[in-house]
């Protein structure tokens, strides 16, 4: 291990268990092209590309630009570059690989497989369309003083059988109930399945949603480890089961690590503007500073030191 980062025993609960991390897992980094990568993405590398070396597995880069409406064709020039600049190199595809044109790496460059899950569903008769917008969800709450949780939605469209027309969302009946699973930092973990209601799988603008893609996506593109951030630990019940619903008979394993939060408590994210990596690379900042920043925000070093890039592995071996 290298002189300048801390011995993994101190590293507490941010750090997993690698005798139950899949052999040889392939793991993925999956931003959406809606803003920059910010520091909040780089503890989502370190964590993907440090488990990844230290367990002989592998990183997908996946381009999830599902939002047709949020997603840019900047942005996404801009995180790959970032990516190139730090030094993170996917194992498939390669930045240049995307950039060089159509990749099944990217949600936006072909529906057919999105479209193939909805069908399986529709044959299975779980999937119904759905009026419901975001409004009729807030009005049902104003009226019962709490939000809509359990199967269903608030227009009982379930049972209207309506049209799977265009201008409407498509929702498919999970059931309600928990699912568990054995998260590789939390330790045994349950959820509820339909705690907003009945999912989307295409919304009434047309896209394909996030849940489906990425259950999608995890099964056709081989990932048996799922590592994310806390704030997606509610999705995992709803995804194991749309999964199964899917046919995929032996679900991944998930890993979510700690987020960077603001002083008050809240998230990074790219809609309030929170500072881009490529700007402080601009401003003079080296990569291994701000992988080094990154670690330490979440408490998998006692402080900000320079981490290169193949050093992450070093993290989290024993």
């Amino acid at each position: 291990m290298s002189p300048d980062i801390p011995h993994p025993d101190s590293l507490g609960r941010t750090r997993p268990d690698l005798t139950r991390v899949p052999p040889g897992a392939t793991t993925r980094f999956a931003p959406a092209p809606t803003g920059r990568l910010h520091l909040g993405h780089l503890v989502n590398a370190v964590y993907a590309w440090g488990i990844a070396q230290a367990t002989g597995g592998s990183v997908v880069l996946r381009i999830e630009d599902h939002d047709r409406q949020r997603s840019r064709p900047e942005h996404e020039r801009d995180l790959l570059d970032d990516l190139d600049r730090l030094g993170l190199r996917p194992t498939r595809p390669s930045t240049a690989d995307l950039r060089a044109g159509s990749s099944p790496y990217r949600q936006g460059d072909d529906h057919a497989p999105y479209d193939a899950a909805i069908e399986t569903l529709r044959s299975a008769g779980v999937l119904y369309a759905c009026d419901c917008s975001r409004g009729a969800f807030a009005a049902w709450a104003e009226g019962h003083g709490r939000a809509w949780a359990g199967p269903g939605c608030p227009g009982g469209c379930a049972d209207r059988d309506l049209a799977h027309e265009p201008h409407r969302g498509l929702r498919v009946a999970l059931g309600g109930g928990t699912e568990a699973f054995d998260d590789l930092l939390l330790g045994p973990t349950a959820g509820p399945v339909a705690a907003a209601g009945d999912p989307l799988v295409r919304d009434r603008l047309g896209n394909r949603t996030y849940h489906l893609c990425v259950v999608v996506d995890d099964a056709r593109h081989g990932v048996d480890l799922v590592i994310r951030g806390r704030d997606l630990l509610d999705a995992t019940p709803l995804q194991l089961r749309l999964a199964a619903a899917l046919g995929r008979t032996t679900p991944p394993a998930h890993l979510h690590h700690p987020l960077v939060l603001r002083p008050d408590g809240t998230k990074l994210s790219k809609a309030a503007g929170d500072t881009a990596v490529g700007a402080v690379l601009d401003a003079g900042a080296r990569p291994g500073e701000l992988l080094g920043l990154a670690a330490w925000r979440v408490g998998l070093v006692d402080r900000p030191w320079p981490l290169d890039p193949d050093q992450l592995g070093e993290l989290f071996a024993g």
